[in-house]
């Protein structure tokens, strides 16, 4: 990398903007202290292709060369490099993955997605959905996790190491709340601008259109945070009145035939699509895990902070492994702490800032039943079965509900399995920040005078082991 680099004539922080990584990442690769992902060693010879970097007629050999001494876990894509080494693939500049303009000839509107200055792990999941995606023709793709896990993050790389094998790729956030009207228009402004002021009138005759458009043009569609469109409470994945229409389209796109794929980030499972997922199935969804702890490590690294392997463990298990909730908390270890991460774990406030605004606003998207639920699961505070928690609840609920409850949880992503079957627990994350809530609000109500938070849930049992007493 660095011999290639040195051809081209280009700084490591050139190549790090380009590639949206750290300059420090770069000298890590070029001294062979860590290896790049499969995402960004492509970005880089894709580069160094469009340069000319590699002598006349060894490109194929050095670039080979190359792949195989970065340790990849992703097989060499022979196809990619044949076509990279076209005559027009090289007569066409490679623009920094930030640009709106497409590699290759290709329409890419990268609208509001977000920039990605670096990107941690992931390559089991980067692996699997390029295989739905580009193997399989999968048509949608949902990428499901608790807020903060890295789903957007995940999709928009995902995009950009996608990017070439579509005709037009299309990234939107519903975070702002289109109306589908809205949203099918500015698709056709895209795809098919003359349809917007042409014979294309009411919002399913645009729909039959759109479809059509996918059907002759390999679009990549990624549509973030779905989950602001669905409603709060008692049915999880639901789309609330406003954008029933939505659902129309997104049924159209799962079972009308077409060459292309929706890629949608949300955290909840939306309900129109799961009877339509399987293993052999156009329908997929994904379940994005923590990250793992090497990849959390390397993150907690780049934000400098101070601290020995063990100490970083704590760290990273304290917030789950989530890699917003880390980045959040990497900033107040380093402005109130120095960067150090003992004197920050003893204080032993686990839930600060952002990380609570981002499980206030999913615990409040919940029923009633659903956050009772989800106490009781704090308090038992380990994996517990159906009939514990039939018997630890203090008002009489069906087994019934309870379960329409637990499945619902499940598919906001806030509880998970236990190792054995039929036993569920919170997210750990999610467990610190209700125990803290709990505290809270009994404590207020106490001084207030009030039981009413006690006499629906205790704050200990007599069966508890002592550990979880203590806790």
């Amino acid at each position: 990398m660095l011999t290639v680099r040195t051809r081209i004539g280009i700084t490591q922080a050139e190549i790090a903007k380009i590639l949206g990584v750290s300059r420090k990442a770069i000298g890590d690769w070029e001294r062979g202290s860590s290896y790049p992902q499969a995402i960004h060693l492509k970005q880089f010879i894709a580069f160094a292709i469009q340069r000319q970097a590699f002598p006349a007629g060894r490109a194929m050999e050095e670039v080979r060369a190359m792949w195989n001494s970065a340790h990849q876990k992703v097989l060499f894509d022979e196809n990619w490099l044949t076509a990279l080494l076209s005559p027009l693939q090289i007569s066409k500049p490679l623009q920094p993955v930030t640009e709106t303009t497409a590699p290759a000839a290709h329409l890419v509107d990268w609208n509001d997605a977000p920039a990605v200055p670096a990107f941690y792990g992931r390559e089991r999941e980067m692996e699997l959905l390029t295989g739905w995606v580009d193997a399989e023709r999968c048509q949608v793709i949902s990428l499901l996790g608790l807020g903060g896990v890295g789903k957007s993050t995940l999709a928009v790389s995902l995009m950009h190491l996608l990017a070439e094998h579509f005709e037009v790729v299309i990234w939107r956030s519903l975070r702002n709340l289109p109306t589908c009207e809205e949203f099918i228009e500015e698709l056709l402004q895209v795809l098919a601008p003359e349809s917007v002021n042409g014979e294309a009138t009411g919002l399913e005759r645009r729909q039959r259109v759109l479809l059509e458009q996918m059907r002759k043009t390999r679009v990549l569609l990624v549509l973030d945070s779905l989950e602001a469109l669905l409603e709060k409470g008692e049915v999880a994945g639901r789309m609330r009145p406003e954008f029933e229409s939505f659902e129309r389209f997104l049924n159209l796109t799962a079972e009308t035939e077409h060459q292309s794929s929706v890629l949608l980030t949300s955290r909840e499972a939306p309900s129109v699509l799961v009877p339509l997922e399987g293993s052999q199935a156009t329908v997929r969804s994904l379940r994005i895990a923590p990250l793992d702890a090497a990849s959390c490590d390397k993150l907690l690294s780049d934000k400098e902070l101070i601290g020995s392997p063990p100490d970083r463990m704590r760290l990273i298990e304290a917030y789950t492994g989530n890699p917003l909730a880390l980045k959040i908390v990497a900033h107040t270890i380093v402005d109130l702490f120095d960067g150090e991460i003992v004197p920050f774990l003893e204080k032993g406030e686990v839930i600060i800032g952002g990380v609570r605004s981002l499980l206030e606003e999913q615990f409040h998207r919940l029923s009633s039943l659903e956050q009772s639920l989800l106490l009781w699961l704090t308090i038992l505070r380990e994996p517990t079965t159906i009939d514990t928690l039939l018997e630890a609840w203090a008002a009489p609920v069906s087994r019934a509900r309870l379960l329409e409850a637990l499945d619902g949880l499940y598919r906001r992503s806030l509880i998970e399995r236990g190792f054995k079957p039929h036993e569920f627990a919170p997210q750990s994350l999610v467990m610190e920040y209700l125990t803290t809530w709990q505290i809270t609000q009994t404590t207020a109500e106490d001084q207030e005078e009030k039981l009413e938070r006690l006499i629906e849930h205790s704050l200990e049992q007599a069966t508890m082991g002592e550990d979880v007493r203590q806790i």
